[in-house]
């Protein structure tokens, strides 16, 4: 229960005091309304003594009357009416409201903290949810205790308008004040006539009321007299006649209105009668009929919603709340008259109080000195008059009561022993008849002693009251007379409580039965009511709350909302002053509280109750509950004529996830619509408010720079480029990142700009948003904005567009130019200077489903350069009318389907974490997010890509011949267009000389992608080779910081003129392995006028092709035995041998694959001739097949090698068909130069850098020789294998053609096309090794063994007449060539002798005659010739080359000495003739 002001004490004792009359004459009413008073009023501020009184009781024991108080009224003869009454009780509730004070009224109930008064608002706000972890130190503080002020002054209403009774005496009259004034003619005639009236009254059968308490009643005859008017010494003469008339106990003369009008400006009096007046008489029915004009207009007010009981409210606060000691999250601000979104319920209360007029002054007449002597009068007629009258009562009363019962002569000890008699046995209320109908005479004994018991009460005996009281209850309940039994069980109750040391506990079980009896037996709730508070109070000074809940509890019923709401309001109060606070008891009695003060009109009150509820349901999950206090909350507030308050209650609702069914939440939604239509009507203000609904996911903004371009025509597939139906890949991103930084250092001379600024295109929560993006000027921005319906019931959004400011700056200035003045729409208002600036597109309609999260694309179109802000979007909200219910509106809703509000909601970002420096890691600090703010660029080309006849199925190594158009949609020329891409090898614009590249007359005839021409006849001989020099350079190959991606696309003049478009030949091959393959191009380009933001602009394309197996080839080089014949092949020749596979499983329904040409490609080397069978001239392959192909290969002659430019490549093409294809032009040499151009870049990566390093910490001997050793098994040929498959597609047969490279590197190591296993071994170089010391690198034996090459020169046949002479002796000559650059020590050892028998068995047996061991010096490049002779001693077949050849580097040790590889085997055939 809520902690009063009094003590339980002063409480009951102020409940209960005497009462005294008041009877003025005509003149005295006049003099006191001087002061805008009357009489009674003129005293009420003075009527509580100062002073201690004393009295005698029936023992003639003084008893000492401490701070007694009397209640002054006029003579009202009308009994006040129950239905004024509870106009009055109404009134005073609803003019009390929480008081503004400095301190937040907080109290700890267990693990919460509440604020319990009208600013407890604050306590639903969404950061009451921390208020555990900020002020743990609550949990130890003193807090203050809640005060209703508004229950007290009810009570106390409540007890002073309660109409006297017949069967007690405790509001009765004692006495009665006769007034008169000095200026009257007879002032003592004037007095009779008052004592005549007060006589009249009191014992007329006229009038029944007021009640009085004995009927020897004291008169009190006072003169008063106005000191502004009449003479003192006529005052001071007639009241000498009083004395002697009524004696001086009986009379006294007053003297006010001291006050002159010259005092009254220039002094300033105190005014103690403003806090009693509104407590005025409840008689005066003139001033309740008044009132009730007022309470009633205003309970229409506030009842003209008729909506359901429902609930709460979730208020933002403008300022965070202050983190010192003093403060409490609950606590509000209190220098503020209001708060957002709550008027503090503290708006002008117009629930019916009256205000009264400021130019009302009450005791404008009276001085300090007048104060002092009404509170002596007072004092007087206290002490002199009233308890003088009420001791000499309880004596005459007493003796009557001893007469009359015989008994002795004092009551008070006789009292004594009929308590320790033997007891009568109480009867319970059910086993008592209904009589509280029954009434006893005046002089009835038994009233005598409640009248006794009364008036010693009223003077604070409470032992002798009490003896009374019990004495009365016996006889009472003896009687069965339950209406007055239950007012002697209250009082005899109460009178032990109060009775000085507690000599017996409280009886709280007298006051149950008491309340028992007043409701069921007397249905009389009035004085149960007073039972119950009076009870109540004494509870809960013994800290039995849950008793004194219980009690409060039990009163409420249907008969008075009022009551019920005030008394559940306390209950809750209990429970939380418990000593287990019992929170959520105290939760659901507010809700109770909340609901009854409503349905009694206290819309205030029943306001607070919810909001103080809110502060244990918000936060815990119960969902349902907290929509049912918000939506309560939100109707009260609209109904006080505060919409703010009502739309921050139902946002509340509509903000969180909802668990209400759907037609409630269209019910909420259609509210809430109709309160901030009229909160949008009636603000004065131009820009838009915060609307709840949808909920916007500002994170996953994003936000595209570009316009719409043209969809594919015909053939012509459009470039990929960038959209919003693109996921976003980081990986990819980067890779695109990587392609434009190459580009751009490429144009910068190698170098990359440090103001460089990756282009963006489209910009999200992922990407690097701390720069300002850049638009174009003319070019559409879009927004995409993502939505979520969080309800159940479908939203329609019209209207729907973008919120921006815009500032005007030109940047084709030299530095620049100020911004101007900012021009935005964001007050919903479109002028003609904003569409010139920015267009802003609307869209019309944007419908959700239920739960839907649902996409909106805004578009902005600059006109002009500078700084664009977006800020949000703005709206109109409505709700869809609800397919289940056929266009009926929900039951409690008293809103209409269709309704629109307008409003907007930002985009608020917040930027990524700052991770960089220690201040930032140990903080959280975010960064900016600036992609809604970009910058307006000046105009910028803009190119658009179109392919034609563009391959999505390829076979590995196929050459497709397509076009690309590039046109420039824009404004601005453009120029500087490059193409870069990681995989260069797939694609080529052709070479940059056109003379390399002559027309073919068959190439238009046979469509093919190749310049051919056409041949007679096979070209196997090794006459009919074609070769040619060519550059690497003609290719964009081989140049010195060149980039093998980035390739110049040829436009005429280099500038594409606005509007204008080109179409470009494009060859393209297909990959070497198999699979789906993304390859990506970058086109750059840029604007031929410079401006300071945007140095170029970039298009994206990414190609699928799906790549299917053709062939596989497979080549080895062998060194030649044979001596060269012809002077071309002096220098050197090897055998080359082409393995060719088909691999290809029909998948592109291929039949069958034609080896057309072989050609190769390098310095040093080129193909002479095929030496294959000369009957197949085409090498044909079906699935599964293989074919092999030999060719000899020599060194170029030195012109060819060395003519025009060193570098040059010799391309040599051996035709297989009747065509031969041009391989040093484009597209075949394109294709050679790049894929060579990728190999070398991956052999940086991998071996070039440990090359490097071991070659430096070598001897320049040791380097040399390694050099020379490797050469000597190096080949350094290109063989490309050119062919052409048919393929059957619809019917129709197609040709298809390609190439394959094979790169030989060294002597008797096959090589292959690319495949998959060779690339993985490729990635395993690349893993990272510690740095080690480089071992010291000598030559392997495999790179010793290719010093020296032998030849064997000797007859195939040889006759020898064996019967003539055994011994035949053949001549034989070994020929021994130096391949290397450095002189070689050669050993020839001719004892080798076969030793398998396979050997000899095949071979047979021979001997070398003369030297069998020679030791030979060769220089470089030297050939030698030795003579030998072989011996045979009988015919047969004879192999010759079982001799070994050691070599090594002159000068060297013999550890470097190696054995030369075996020639192939040399057989001689011996006859015998």
């Amino acid at each position: 229960m809520a902690q009063c002001v009094q003590s339980v004490q002063e409480f009951i004792q102020d409940s209960f005091v005497p009462m005294v009359a008041v009877l003025c004459s005509e003149d005295a009413d006049r003099v006191t309304r001087k002061n805008n008073l009357n009489f009674s009023e003129l005293l009420r501020p003075f009527c509580r003594l100062t002073s201690e009184g004393h009295l005698r009781d029936p023992s003639n024991q003084i008893q000492v009357v401490k701070n007694l108080k009397i209640c002054v009224s006029n003579i009202v003869t009308e009994p006040p009416q129950q239905v004024v009454t509870r106009r009055l009780l109404s009134e005073v509730v609803s003019a009390s409201q929480p008081a503004e004070s400095s301190v937040a009224n907080v109290i700890t109930a267990g693990d919460y903290d509440l604020n319990i008064s009208d600013r407890s608002l604050k306590a639903s706000l969404p950061w009451y949810n921390s208020w555990k972890e900020t002020l743990m130190e609550l949990s130890t503080s003193k807090f203050y205790t809640a005060t209703t002020p508004w229950f007290e002054t009810y009570r106390e209403t409540f007890l002073q308008s309660m109409p006297a009774s017949d069967h007690e005496f405790l509001n009765h009259c004692l006495a009665c004040m006769l007034v008169a004034t000095s200026h009257e003619n007879a002032p003592v005639e004037q007095f009779q006539k008052l004592s005549q009236e007060q006589h009249r009254i009191q014992h007329g059968s006229e009038c029944t009321y007021p009640k009085w308490f004995i009927p020897n009643t004291l008169k009190y005859y006072v003169l008063l007299h106005d000191m502004g008017e009449g003479e003192e010494q006529r005052a001071e003469s007639i009241y000498e006649d009083m004395k002697q008339r009524y004696g001086t106990q009986g009379c006294y003369l007053l003297k006010i209105n001291s006050r002159t009008s010259v005092q009254s400006s220039n002094e300033q009096i105190p005014d103690p009668w403003s806090q009693y007046l509104h407590k005025s008489n409840f008689q005066n029915q003139e001033m309740y009929d008044e009132s009730l004009t007022g309470i009633v207009n205003n309970m229409s007010v506030e009842n003209s919603i008729n909506a359901p009981e429902a609930d709460g409210l979730d208020l933002p606060a403008k300022d965070a709340p202050c983190k010192t000691c003093n403060d409490h999250p609950l606590r509000l601000d209190q220098t503020s008259a209001h708060m957002d979104g709550i008027d503090a319920l503290r708006a002008p209360v117009s629930d019916g109080k009256k205000v009264p007029s400021a130019s009302s002054t009450h005791g404008a007449c009276l001085t300090l000195n007048d104060h002092d002597r009404i509170r002596q009068f007072i004092q007087e007629f206290t002490f002199r008059g009233l308890l003088p009258h009420i001791e000499k009562n309880i004596r005459q009363l007493n003796d009557q009561l001893v007469s009359r019962k015989g008994l002795s002569r004092s009551l008070f000890s006789a009292t004594k022993k009929w308590f320790g008699g033997g007891k009568v046995p109480e009867k319970s209320i059910s086993e008592l008849k209904n009589t509280s109908g029954l009434l006893y005479p005046p002089e009835a004994p038994e009233l005598q002693i409640r009248k006794m018991a009364d008036l010693c009460f009223l003077v604070q005996h409470y032992d002798l009251a009490y003896s009374c009281y019990h004495t009365a209850k016996k006889d009472f309940l003896n009687d069965q007379a339950m209406l007055y039994a239950a007012g002697a069980l209250e009082m005899a109750a109460v009178s032990a409580f109060l009775q000085p040391g507690a000599p017996r506990p409280y009886p709280a079980h007298y006051m149950d039965t008491a309340i028992q009896t007043y409701r069921d037996v007397c249905k009389n709730m009035v004085l149960a009511e007073r039972c119950a508070l009076l009870s109540a109070e004494i509870l809960k000074s013994q800290a039995k709350y849950s008793e004194a809940a219980t009690l409060l509890i039990k009163m409420t019923s249907e008969d008075s909302d009022l009551r019920s709401a005030l008394l559940l309001e306390q209950a809750a109060h209990c429970f939380i002053n418990t000593r287990s606070p019992m929170v959520r008891k105290f939760a659901f009695h507010m809700i109770l509280a909340g609901h009854r003060f409503s349905k009694a009109g206290q819309k205030r009150h029943a306001l607070r109750c919810y909001c103080q509820a809110m502060q244990v349901y918000r936060g815990k999950g119960w969902s349902l509950a907290e929509d049912h206090i918000n939506f309560i909350i939100g109707r009260q507030s609209f109904t006080l004529r505060q919409p703010e308050n009502a739309v921050s209650a139902f946002r509340h609702i509509l903000l969180n996830d909802s668990k209400q069914a759907a037609s409630q939440q269209g019910a909420f939604l259609r509210e809430y619509l109709y309160v901030y239509k009229n909160v949008s009507q009636a603000s004065a203000e131009a820009s838009l408010p915060q609307l709840p609904l949808p909920c916007i996911q500002s994170s996953a903004t994003r936000v595209f720079f570009g316009h719409d371009r043209r969809l594919a025509e015909g053939e012509k597939q459009a470039a990929s480029h960038v959209s919003l139906d693109q996921e976003y890949d980081r990986e990819l991103s980067q890779q695109w990142r990587e392609l434009e930084e190459q580009v751009v250092a490429i144009v910068n001379r190698g170098v990359l700009p440090v103001t460089f600024q990756p282009t963006q295109y489209c910009l999200n929560s992922q990407t690097d948003n701390m720069r300002f993006p850049l638009a174009v000027v003319e070019e559409p921005i879009i927004v995409e904005v993502v939505f979520r319906n969080p309800l159940k019931v479908s939203l329609v959004l019209t209207d729907l567009s973008l919120l921006w400011k815009f500032a005007l700056k030109e940047f084709t200035l030299p530095h620049g130019s100020e911004a101007s003045e900012i021009v935005s729409n964001e007050k919903d208002v479109q002028t003609s200077s904003q569409k010139d600036l920015i267009t802003t597109e609307v869209i019309s309609e944007f419908c959700m489903n239920p739960e839907e999260t649902k996409v909106a694309r805004l578009k902005l179109l600059p006109h002009q350069t500078g700084e664009l802000h977006i800020r949000g979007v703005v709206y109109n909200l409505g709700a869809a009318p609800s397919p289940g219910d056929d266009g009926t509106k929900v039951e409690g809703s008293v809103f209409s389907d269709g309704m629109f509000v307008r409003g907007r909601q930002d985009l608020e970002i917040q930027g990524p974490r700052l991770n960089s420096t220690k201040e930032e890691k140990t903080s959280v600090r975010h960064g900016p997010d600036r992609r809604l703010d970009p910058i307006i660029t000046p105009p910028m080309p803009l190119l658009e890509v179109f392919f034609i006849n563009f391959p999505t199925a390829l076979l590995c190594g196929e050459i497709r011949k397509a076009y690309v158009e590039f046109a420039n949609v824009s404004k601005v020329p453009l120029t500087g267009l490059r193409v870069v891409s990681k995989r260069p090898e797939f694609f080529t614009f052709g070479s940059h000389t056109s003379a390399l590249t002559p027309l073919s007359p068959g190439a238009s005839e046979n469509c093919s992608a190749y310049k051919t021409v056409v041949t007679g006849s096979s070209s196997s001989s090794s006459s009919a080779v074609a070769t040619t020099l060519v550059s690497p350079l003609d290719f964009g190959a081989g140049g010195n910081g060149s980039q093998p991606g980035v390739v110049d696309i040829p436009l005429p003049d280099s500038v594409l003129q606005p509007g204008a478009s080109i179409q470009l030949p494009m060859w393209l091959r297909g990959p070497d392995r198999e699979g789906v393959h993304e390859i990506n191009f970058l086109f750059y380009y840029e604007s031929t006028e410079k401006t300071s933001k945007m140095s170029h602009r970039v298009l994206r394309h990414t190609a699928i092709i799906c790549a299917s197996r053709s062939l596989s080839v497979r080549a080895t080089a062998c060194r030649s035995n044979t001596l060269p014949e012809r002077s071309m092949e002096r220098d050197g020749s090897m055998l080359v041998f082409v393995d060719v596979e088909n691999i290809n499983t029909n998948e592109a329904g291929v039949r069958e694959f034609h080896i057309v040409q072989v050609s190769s490609c390098s310095k040093q080397w080129r193909l002479h001739s095929c030496i294959n069978p000369v009957g197949d001239k085409d090498s044909k392959l079906t699935s599964r097949e293989r074919g092999k192909l030999c060719f000899r290969a020599i060194k170029c002659r030195n012109q060819e090698a060395t003519s025009n430019a060193a570098g040059r490549y010799t391309f040599a093409d051996i035709n297989l068909g009747n065509e031969q294809i041009i391989s040093s032009t484009t597209p075949c040499a394109d294709f050679f130069f790049r894929r060579c151009q990728t190999t070398e870049l991956k052999k940086g990566f991998t071996t070039g850098g440990v090359s490097f390093g071991q070659s430096g910490s070598l001897s320049d001997s040791e380097g040399d020789i390694a050099s020379v050793v490797r050469k000597c098994s190096e080949v350094d040929l290109n063989i490309v294998v050119l062919w052409k498959a048919y393929v059957v597609e619809d019917n129709k047969q197609l040709i298809l053609e390609g190439q394959l490279h094979v790169a030989l590197q060294t002597i008797g190591k096959e090589a292959c096309s690319l495949s998959q296993k060779e690339e993985a071994q490729e990635m395993v170089l690349l893993k990272f090794r510690p740095e080690l010391p480089p071992p010291l690198v000598r030559p392997s034996t495999e790179q010793l063994s290719h010093l020296i090459k032998t030849n064997l020169h000797y007859p195939e046949s040889y006759d020898h007449p064996f019967p003539q002479k055994s011994l035949c002796m053949v001549p034989v000559t070994l020929t021994l060539s130096n391949c290397s650059m450095v002189d070689v020590d050669v050993v020839i050892d001719l004892r080798h002798k076969a030793t398998s028998p396979e050997t000899l068995e095949i071979h047979g047996s021979f001997t070398w005659l003369g030297q069998t061991q020679y030791k030979l010096p060769l220089k470089a490049q030297e050939v030698h010739k030795l003579q030998l002779t072989a011996c045979f001693i009988h015919a047969g077949v004879y192999n010759l080359g079982t001799h070994r050849v050691f070599a090594k580097i002159a000068n060297q040790d013999s550890t470097c000495e190696a054995s030369q590889q075996s020639s192939m085997p040399a057989l001689i055939v011996v006859n015998s003739i």
